[in-house]
């Protein structure tokens, strides 16, 4: 238990690196409980984990487990999320003193994963797409609590862009606006999650880890508190046809309208909808994207506790 803040266990081995200043990788825990079926949402979350090993740091899975902020998960902790799946409550920033007062589960989106990483102390988190403004957002004002999560919380998120089920154009507006850089790796355009590019220019273009990580230094020692968000392509050979994913884009948003699903519920409907469409080739893109993200995140924070 931290002294610093009651609510957060933190487990040994994550612990124990913050303590000697070993790299450390942050992981949420809505892609187990909303974003993937079980058994494959436990496998794909212990894959993760193993890809950030492999490079040399510790991850940290982060998910509130009986009203507690748990900084890295046992594999029967994943399980319990991956079984239990949407029962799990979805927590944003607004959700946590809820979850935590009533003592229940809840798995962490991009903006709540954040909050508990820098209370622990992370500075790197590895996610598969972060939210953003939903289309159509100028009569909804959908806008996902993620990017105001990046505009004040001093965490670097590596993602393959925006989920491409959002106006993405938007997306780098409101991030721009709110001061929070966005670096294309080995790349100038944005990637939209399930393909390597969209139409639109990233920020600036770095391509190494040691740059990234000079980067996150220089900003948070000025004193600049806030975010990063790390725009990294899913790999070429698993990258899917614009025009495809787009056309099964434009079917779920279209079936989501139609039955009224709004808020909380809409990612989840759209990622399974879309799923359903390209006979599971969205979720092995997804899958994949992740476990590239994980690899790169711990080559950043590699590189940040040297």
């Amino acid at each position: 238990m931290s002294k610093y803040h009651p609510y957060l266990k933190i487990s040994p081995e994550v612990q124990t690196a913050l303590q000697h200043k070993r790299p450390v990788v942050a992981l949420e825990s809505t892609i187990i409980a909303h974003g993937m079926p079980f058994p494959k949402n436990k496998e794909t979350a212990l894959q993760v984990e193993e890809a950030i090993r492999k490079e040399g740091a510790i991850p940290a899975t982060i998910a509130i487990l009986n009203g507690h902020l748990k900084v890295g998960l046992s594999e029967a902790e994943i399980e319990i999320l991956g079984k239990e799946g949407p029962k799990v409550v979805k927590v944003s920033r607004r959700d946590l003193p809820f979850i935590v007062s009533k003592q229940q589960n809840g798995a962490t989106t991009v903006a709540s994963t954040m909050i508990i990483a820098a209370m622990a102390g992370i500075r790197v988190f590895a996610t598969g797409g972060i939210g953003g403004v939903h289309r159509g957002a100028a009569e909804t004002m959908d806008i996902s609590a993620d990017l105001q999560e990046l505009a004040k919380t001093s965490v670097a998120v590596v993602s393959a862009g925006a989920k491409s089920i959002l106006d993405l154009g938007l997306t780098l507006e409101y991030l721009e606006t709110h001061g929070v850089p966005v670096i294309g790796y080995q790349t100038e355009t944005f990637p939209a999650f399930y393909t390597q590019e969209s139409k639109l220019a990233v920020d600036y273009r770095l391509d190494t880890p040691k740059e990234i990580a000079e980067v996150l230094r220089s900003k948070w020692k000025m004193g600049l508190v806030g975010g990063v968000l790390i725009a990294n392509p899913i790999p070429d050979q698993f990258s899917m046809p614009p025009a495809q994913i787009e056309l099964r884009i434009e079917e779920a948003l279209a079936e989501a309208a139609a039955k009224q699903i709004k808020g909380k519920a809409l990612t989840p409907f759209l990622l399974a909808k879309i799923e359903s469409l390209t006979q599971g080739d969205s979720l092995k893109a997804n899958v994949e994207l992740v476990l590239n993200n994980a690899k790169l995140g711990a080559q950043i924070a590699m590189e940040m506790s040297k």
